[in-house]
């Protein structure tokens, strides 16, 4: 039973083996990427809908994220989870177009790897938490400019 349970909060840590490309060096961008493309082509642009999977996600990558530290240490960088989360966030609320997502993926791997405007103390948090609070912040930075570039075109 623990060995299928492992395997669950594996395969969710590491957004269904991403994590596990180069040894986790890159993945991270590599996972914000493919949101990005699942976002574009799955996403309906109707916000309950996304809310909910972004709550799910974030709720899903908290739990595995906490788990599979006491196997792999503090934010092991298989675990791509919080990237997902961070760049669903980064497009929440955001027209479904290919030079939104682009933008979106720039500016949240921007926020996510400088780590600016108190991103880097929410890593201190405790297991799951730590590991996914960074992400949903620099996520959360990158919808605001994401917005803003959104409505100056309206306007």
């Amino acid at each position: 039973m623990l060995i299928k349970r492992m395997f669950f909060e594996k395969t969710i840590a590491t957004a269904l083996g991403i994590g596990y490309i180069n040894n986790g060096k890159g993945a991270g961008t590599i996972a914000a990427a493919v949101c990005c493309l699942v976002w574009y082509y799955v996403s309906n642009g109707l916000f309950a809908w996304q809310l909910l999977w972004v709550a799910i996600v974030c709720i899903a990558g908290c739990f595995t994220a906490g788990v599979v530290e006491k196997q792999w240490g503090k934010d092991n960088s298989k675990v791509v989870i919080d990237e997902v989360a961070g760049m669903m966030i980064a497009l929440l609320a955001v027209p479904v177009k290919v030079q939104y997502v682009i933008i979106g993926l720039i500016l949240f791997r921007f926020f996510d790897m400088v780590k600016p405007l108190g991103i880097r103390r929410l890593e201190k948090l405790p297991a799951g938490w730590g590991v996914m609070a960074d992400d949903v912040l620099a996520g959360l930075y990158a919808n605001i400019l994401l917005q803003l570039t959104v409505w100056s075109k309206l306007l």
